[in-house]
């Protein structure tokens, strides 16, 4: 291998694996660590309970709606799934990157590839979250993981081609 290629190949490693460290580590806290609640209760959420009182619906055992949770409560839930698909969504993207460096021009393989990796980590995190204390690993966040790490990859995909069509015609 020679100096560019080892280069490439960090320029590639070193970003996913910073990222799985980000994930590490916010794994390791407990739930008391990133509750947001108590910030979200210096906002006004009032607009929150107008807009959204209607939505109910249930996410792993539990009912996810105003009628059952405080205004910051939900809001928190939220936030909370919004950050595991941008998370998976971005390690998606980081290890989709890296498989392209072995399969080079093989596409859907390396698409395939790096949703099964985020998918499989996901799970390997949803266990570990599991025998943590005061956090709970779930099925539903695993498939929350996988979508977000589908969407970040098919985005990538799409913002390669389209940047290549660019080039092209310059």
């Amino acid at each position: 291998m020679n100096q560019k290629e080892t280069n490439t190949l960090l320029s590639h490693i070193v970003p996913l694996l910073g990222w799985v460290a980000v994930i590490q580590y916010a794994s390791s806290q407990s739930y008391e660590e990133q509750n947001v609640t108590p910030i979200l209760g210096n906002i006004n959420l009032a607009w929150v309970e107008s807009a959204f009182g209607w939505v109910s619906f249930t996410y792993g055992t539990s009912v996810v709606s105003l009628e059952t949770s405080s205004t910051e409560q939900f809001v928190e839930f939220f936030i909370r799934k919004g950050a595991h698909v941008f998370v998976y969504f971005v390690l998606a993207v980081l290890v989709y990157r890296v498989v392209r460096l072995w399969l080079g021009d093989r596409v859907p393989e390396a698409a395939v590839i790096a949703i099964l990796c985020t998918t499989l980590y996901a799970a390997y995190d949803e266990v570990r979250h599991y025998f943590h204390p005061n956090r709970s690993g779930m099925v539903e966040d695993v498939l929350l993981d996988m979508a977000g790490g589908a969407v970040g990859v098919l985005c990538w995909i799409l913002l390669t081609e389209r940047r290549k069509k660019r080039q092209a015609y310059e």
